[in-house]
């Protein structure tokens, strides 16, 4: 489970539009002063929002993000069903005792 956000989704939209609207473009450690938030936050969220409006290619998109947590989630099933099916092989295997030869 994940951890709950400390900052609305509001907030952060916000913060980006301020941040990229202003001229001149202020500080990232003033404009957190003023919204009453950590610099590094926002901060990154102005780079999460570069990228995913395809202005920077230095880190992955939202989009892909999620993408891949869903597909890492996906392998890990799928490892989970293999193992299941290979303990149930070798189980009926032993089963039907060794294999048998055809003269």
């Amino acid at each position: 489970m994940a951890a709950p956000k400390k900052y609305p989704d509001e907030l952060r939209e916000r913060a980006v539009r301020l941040y990229r609207e202003s001229d001149p473009r202020p500080t990232f450690r003033m404009l957190a002063e003023q919204l009453g938030v950590h610099h590094e936050a926002l901060r990154n969220w102005v780079r999460q929002a570069e990228a995913d409006k395809g202005e920077r290619h230095d880190r992955p998109t939202t989009d892909m993000v999620a993408e891949n947590r869903r597909l890492a989630k996906e392998n890990a099933e799928l490892r989970r069903v293999n193992e299941v099916l290979r303990a149930a092989s070798a189980y009926f295997a032993s089963e039907i005792g060794p294999t048998r030869r055809w003269s």
